[in-house]
């Protein structure tokens, strides 16, 4: 009878890994990493959509051979424009934060 293993789970990188090659610093360098964050969350947008758009493409002219990829890239897209509208609300939320503190 043939055993079978039960495999352990790998973590999964978090979004709060993104930047963090970079050197966080203070001043105007700090907003240079902001920045970047921002970037490429708009660039995963624009790149999950780009596939979403040829997977679509493939599907409907039939040269695709398994269809359950355009709805996986469609949830990708989605929770791409997802993970970039909460980093918008939470960066506007931090900034009114900011212009309600009192010096």
């Amino acid at each position: 009878m043939e055993q079978i293993f039960i495999r352990p789970m790998i973590p999964v990188e978090s979004i709060g890994n993104i930047g963090s090659e970079k050197k966080v610093t203070t001043g105007q360098d700090g907003g240079s990493v902001f920045r970047d964050i921002f970037n490429e969350a708009i660039q995963n947008v624009r790149t999950t959509d780009e596939d979403l758009t040829k997977q679509e493409y493939l599907l409907s002219t039939g040269q695709i051979d398994d269809a359950h990829t355009v709805p996986a890239a469609a949830a990708k897209a989605q929770l791409s424009v997802e993970l970039l509208s909460s980093l918008r609300n939470k960066a506007l939320e931090a900034y009114n934060e900011i212009i309600r503190i009192s010096v």
